[in-house]
């Protein structure tokens, strides 16, 4: 069982991001710490104990050092630490320093993954990030400096005025940085973002062949630099998977605390308010925030299953598949899209970037 805390503060918005997130405004954070709080000792108990701990945003590394021990220390009374194979962070470069990234340490992170997505001065500028290529590369050494176990950085491409050249410089950069996790998403234009309405109004345009470019180059550099290419769009050094978001693919059940968290308990999909004032009003009510419940039905947690399934190297299993899906997927492996073997499916080297339509094809 895996649980997830979102954590909404951002200093500023990225016109990229389509989370549930804000800048603190008139919010008062010693409120919502305690909203958290409440939410996981009434959810927590009910539940086996977690094997990974992940806290996203929003911006988690954002909270003051107050509010984190307030909440990690009341954590650590639900949940047995020592139990815990991974607990993630989400962070970003210039919301800490060494003092604070000792703390992070101290109050049993092991892994925290950077949301840096570029090198390229010019690149973030037009991603909105805040941060430097120089502070980005030195948060990395200042959480080695604090002993952080695992440090994955986040990388992104296809992004507006990013030549293939820029990408190529930022990734190997990153691999002279030697993180032990590396993520690298294709940029997606998601609705409620100022991206998406670039690309609606024309100013902005996708490419899948800008985007296989991109995709292949860095498949190519870091997995010469010894990084495995576990997922579609991430890497690790041996031993350092995100052994969270692999609980997410192979289809574990998670519980989500705070605001629009998603949970997953047997067979039960429940969302919570995707409003942060109402969150903690609600939590302080009546102890949770849930506002919407789904039962998922055996076909759609298969679809679910598929889909999450082909983007890793375990593929997924054949019984997943019902008799028309598996000549559609002959019809694939005809192509060297994909390989069948006797218990699993896996996508080939040429199908990894085509994973979307390949899995609409076998749902």
């Amino acid at each position: 069982m895996l649980v997830y805390l979102h954590i909404p503060f951002c200093h500023r918005i990225c016109p990229y991001c389509s989370f549930y997130k804000h800048t603190p405004g008139s919010t008062n954070i010693g409120e919502f710490i305690q909203a958290l709080n409440t939410e996981a000792s009434l959810r927590l108990p009910l539940q086996p104990q977690p094997t990974t701990l992940y806290l996203g945003g929003g911006t988690p590394s954002f909270l003051s050092s107050t509010h984190l021990t307030a909440l990690f220390t009341h954590l650590h009374s639900l949940i047995d630490f020592s139990q815990l194979r991974e607990v993630t962070l989400e962070a970003n470069p210039a919301t800490f320093d060494l003092k604070k990234a000792r703390l992070f340490r101290s109050l049993g992170v092991t892994r925290v993954s950077l949301g840096i997505q570029s090198f390229i001065p010019h690149v973030l500028d037009a991603l909105g990030r805040e941060h430097t290529p120089a502070e980005a590369s030195a948060s990395i050494q200042t959480l080695r400096a604090a002993g952080i176990a695992s440090v994955s950085i986040d990388l992104m491409f296809s992004i507006p005025g990013q030549s293939l050249p820029d990408w190529e410089s930022t990734i190997l950069h990153t691999i002279s940085l030697n993180p032990d996790h590396i993520s690298a998403y294709n940029l997606t234009y998601e609705e409620d973002t100022a991206f998406f309405e670039s690309l609606q109004n024309g100013t902005y345009q996708e490419n899948e062949d800008h985007d296989a470019d991109h995709y292949h180059l860095a498949d190519k550099l870091l997995t010469a630099a010894g990084y495995d290419h576990y997922e579609t769009s991430n890497y690790a050094r041996p031993g350092h998977q995100s052994l969270h978001n692999q609980g997410y693919w192979s289809g574990s059940d998670y519980l989500g605390l705070g605001p629009s968290a998603v949970s997953t308990l047997k067979g039960v999909r429940e969302k919570n308010l995707s409003d942060t004032s109402a969150y903690i009003r609600q939590v302080s009510s009546i102890g949770r925030a849930t506002f919407e419940t789904e039962i998922l039905s055996p076909e759609s947690r298969r679809i679910e299953l598929i889909a999450m399934g082909l983007r890793t190297t375990h593929g997924i299993p054949l019984a997943f598949l019902n008799r028309e899906s598996l000549q559609r997927a002959k019809g694939l492996a005809s192509e060297n899209l994909l390989t069948i073997g006797p218990t699993h499916l896996h996508l080939t080297h040429l199908g990894r970037p085509l994973v979307d339509p390949i899995a609409a094809e076998l749902i």
